[in-house]
């Protein structure tokens, strides 16, 4: 028999270097500190942390790129390994992403997993146009990462919630400056109902119209929504009105 001196696209083999990807030991199994941190729902500053260094399993899967129509049934002439979105009723796109290769598996035995580390996942995410990631999808962990989330982590930076976040503070402090008829502007969290989302509370003072009070609020939120940087730290805006 004789022996193979080149690969599959006849290259030799010798003098090349093979690097490893970073997880040459990572054996798929979930990070006992990340799943401790998703576990605890109400305390997402937590598990934003504990994802900020994780690893996590993106899934590909083969996607078909040429298809034979001519006979009877469909071929596929060729395919291509994609990254895995999932689009909802609503048209908001996500990224699935999974803790490790058992709930992978759980949801798709067929996809391959590519180990990434989040911020590469959230990177992932943004060019693939992505809103949010789901973490562990179908499983009873499932974790959904809002836009301020996936942002953040692209960005290697600390998540806060945008009502403790200092940037949103100056900004929305800012957006209000240039109304004389703002007398103080706090950020508050928009409640149970609404998370993720900012509140901004406007003291006026008093006489002011109706009519009045909502135009003032809405070149307020447009000044917000022009500073991209605020903007993606904001996952929802909203306002509320005190008496000075």
């Amino acid at each position: 028999m004789s022996a193979l001196n080149g690969d599959s696209a006849g290259q030799e083999w010798s003098g090349r270097e093979l690097h490893g990807t970073g997880f040459d030991d990572d054996f798929g199994v979930a990070e006992p500190t990340l799943l401790a941190a998703l576990a605890d729902r109400a305390n997402e500053t937590a598990w934003m942390a504990a994802l900020a260094g994780a690893r996590l399993i993106v899934p590909i899967v083969a996607a078909p790129t040429d298809i034979d129509n001519s006979g009877d049934l469909a071929v596929e002439k060729s395919t291509d390994m994609a990254v895995v979105t999932l689009t909802a009723p609503d048209g908001q796109r996500a990224l699935p992403v999974f803790t490790g290769l058992t709930a992978l598996q759980q949801w798709d035995p067929h996809a391959r997993p590519s180990p990434v580390r989040a911020a590469v996942a959230a990177q992932a995410a943004v060019s693939e146009q992505c809103e949010v990631m789901v973490v562990d999808v179908s499983s009873p962990g499932t974790v959904a990462l809002r836009p301020s989330m996936v942002w953040a982590l692209a960005q290697q930076r600390e998540w806060l919630p945008a009502h403790q976040d200092p940037f949103v503070r100056d900004a929305v402090t800012a957006a209000a400056s240039d109304e004389p008829d703002v007398q103080s502007v706090l950020c508050e969290a928009g409640g149970a109902d609404a998370l993720g989302a900012l509140r901004v509370v406007l003291s006026l003072r008093p006489g002011l119209e109706p009519d009045q009070v909502q135009a003032l609020a809405q070149r307020v939120g447009e000044r917000i929504a022009t500073d991209g940087e605020a903007r993606a730290r904001i996952d929802a805006l909203a306002f509320a009105i005190r008496a000075a």
